[in-house]
């Protein structure tokens, strides 16, 4: 578990087993956006979160989600809770800083 500092602090990794452990924790599964797809890419990286409307994603294994993941150099922006101390399903996906 990351250590945050307070809650509702902006955390960044690029962990697998830390992704994987935040997502477990709120129920979420390896997804991606239809009809994203190229070739054999997967297209757009997404976590499909019980009861948030999902239905229009399609699933995918984490180890095609998370080997996605490192080709693209991505980071994993979150937090672990909201300011008001609730749990947060805030996260999102950008370029590596000092990536390629």
């Amino acid at each position: 578990m990351a250590d945050e500092e307070y809650p509702g602090q902006t955390l960044v990794t690029t962990d697998h087993d830390e992704i994987r452990r935040w997502a477990e924790d709120r129920g979420a599964t390896p997804a991606r956006a239809p009809g994203s797809e190229y070739g054999d890419h997967l297209g757009r990286l997404r976590l499909d979160f019980p009861g948030y409307g999902g239905e229009n994603l399609e699933p995918v294994s984490w180890e095609d989600w998370l080997s996605t993941f490192d080709k693209r150099d991505l980071e994993f922006v979150y937090q672990e809770h909201r300011k008001q101390g609730n749990e947060s399903n805030f996260f999102r996906l950008r370029q590596r800083e000092g990536g390629r």
